[in-house]
């Protein structure tokens, strides 16, 4: 059989960040983990986006024993991780050595592909990143994040590809974080990368507005080499399609998908009283299942639009709802159309709002949009009007350096600031990245009273 098609599932990483907030513990992975390897997937999202975050905040586990953990179970299938670029797995930009000295610990700790992004496609975001990936043997996945405005053409993103082969991209994804990306542009873009590039494509969408399964055909007919798709007990709504459903349909089209549907079965089967103990438990929310077709037309990814919608019921202003969301691509267009995708789309969501609820645009303006407008997140896809950056910054400087250009080293401070809290590299990394949760978490792993002596409870011998 001549067609190939391969897939990455994301089942313990993006699927349930999507439909879960990311709360799946290792433990409830587990028994699962040596039958996903045996599935014949491509490889495994595993780690990235919030499940750093997550490990701390909620569950009470160390996200670098995760790794080591699936790591020694899933010993042939590759692993894949999300960095935010910069970012890494934060909301703001960190100095090169910290991003350096993470990505070194990633890939040692059990990552083979690092798929890596901007918020703002701004390919200076990445080199560090990058050259940091292709240093220590990393797989370099360079990231489209894929938006649609006058600027974000077919055209843009094939340059924009092109550009990231040239920087020494292994693979490139589209990510699709919004659900946006419609069948007929899918074709349009991977035939596009095709044509400048030899490096293999991977897809990524979400479900999220009901034509994924369609999106996801175009872009196999062009010639991608690998889709997204989640285990079916936590695939649909704002998770990705179906792995079993889609990898059925494409077998009886003639393709090579490489997968072990007997084994996927016995994963699926696996995850649903888990997913029934969420739902139970409420964490599982069943508005994340429904097809949200606004998407399509106001272009904002199905998290963006339910918070939106909270943030108006805290204020009362419900009413307001369709007038936000018309505000939106207003913001979006007067700020150089950044890509909804975290920490942007956030911050346009919410001048949105101020915009709407305070009833005068822009009489209201957070730090982080002004920081934004000032060049500090990158340079924004289309060009902000003088007028605009005027009223927003008034006669501030607008930088035009890499935004890292700024920044200080950094590690030899969170290395004394953590002492001998931290036993490793990987500790030090876990504090510099969110100081305000690890330090609890490493101070009870070194005493685990440290809870008790602080209430000053007495132990008598």
């Amino acid at each position: 059989m001549d067609k190939k098609i391969r897939f990455m599932d994301t089942i313990l990483r993006d699927a349930h960040q999507s439909l879960i907030a990311t709360r799946m513990s290792t433990e409830q992975m587990l028994p699962v983990l040596e039958t996903l390897d045996e599935a014949g997937y491509y490889s495994l999202e595993v780690w990235g986006g919030a499940t750093f975050d997550s490990c701390l905040r909620y569950l009470n586990e160390d996200p670098w024993e995760r790794l080591r953990t699936i790591r020694k179970h899933v010993k042939n299938t590759k692993l894949q991780m999300l960095l935010r670029g910069q970012n890494l797995l934060g909301y703001k930009h960190y100095p090169d050595d910290v991003v350096e000295a993470f990505i070194e610990k990633s890939l040692a700790n059990g990552i083979d592909i690092i798929r890596v992004f901007d918020a703002l496609n701004d390919l200076r975001n990445l080199e560090t990143s990058v050259k940091a990936i292709k240093k220590f043997g990393g797989h370099c996945q360079m990231c489209i994040c894929y938006t649609i405005s006058d600027i974000h053409t077919v055209e843009y993103y094939v340059h924009l590809a092109d550009q990231m082969a040239k920087m020494g991209a292994d693979s490139i994804a589209i990510k699709d974080m919004a659900g946006i990306l419609t069948p007929s542009v899918a074709y349009a873009l991977v035939k596009g990368i095709k044509a400048v590039t030899d490096v293999p494509v991977q897809v990524h969408t979400h479900a999220t507005s009901g034509i994924s399964e369609m999106t996801y055909m175009k872009a196999v007919e062009a010639g991608a080499d690998v889709i997204d798709t989640a285990v079916s007990t936590f695939s649909g709504g704002t998770s990705q399609p179906a792995t079993e459903s889609l990898g059925i349909a494409l077998e009886e089209l003639g393709y090579d998908t490489g997968l072990d549907f007997e084994k996927i079965k016995t994963v699926a089967e696996h995850f649903k009283p888990i997913k029934e103990q969420f739902r139970k438990d409420g964490i599982l929310n069943p508005k994340v299942m429904d097809v949200e077709p606004d998407t399509l037309i106001y272009q904002v990814p199905g998290g963006m639009l339910s918070n939106l919608l909270s943030q108006l019921k805290e204020a009362s202003k419900e009413h307001l709802y369709e007038e936000v969301l018309k505000e939106v691509p207003k913001v979006r267009e007067e700020l150089g159309y950044p890509p909804l995708v975290t920490p942007l789309s956030q911050m346009v969501g919410t001048q949105a709002l101020m915009n709407v609820v305070s009833g005068e645009r822009y009489k209201m303006v957070p730090k982080e949009i002004k920081d934004y407008v000032k060049g500090l997140y990158g340079t924004p896809p289309g060009e902000i009007s003088k007028e605009m950056v005027e009223k927003i910054i008034k006669d501030e400087e607008v930088l035009t350096m890499r935004p890292a250009d700024l920044l200080k080293p950094e590690m030899d401070r969170f290395k004394a600031e953590i002492g001998t809290l931290a036993e490793s590299t990987e500790d030090v990394l876990m504090y510099a990245l969110f100081p305000t949760l690890a330090l609890p978490f490493l101070k009870k792993r070194k005493d685990p009273f440290y809870d008790i002596e602080e209430q000053h409870v007495t132990v008598v011998f």
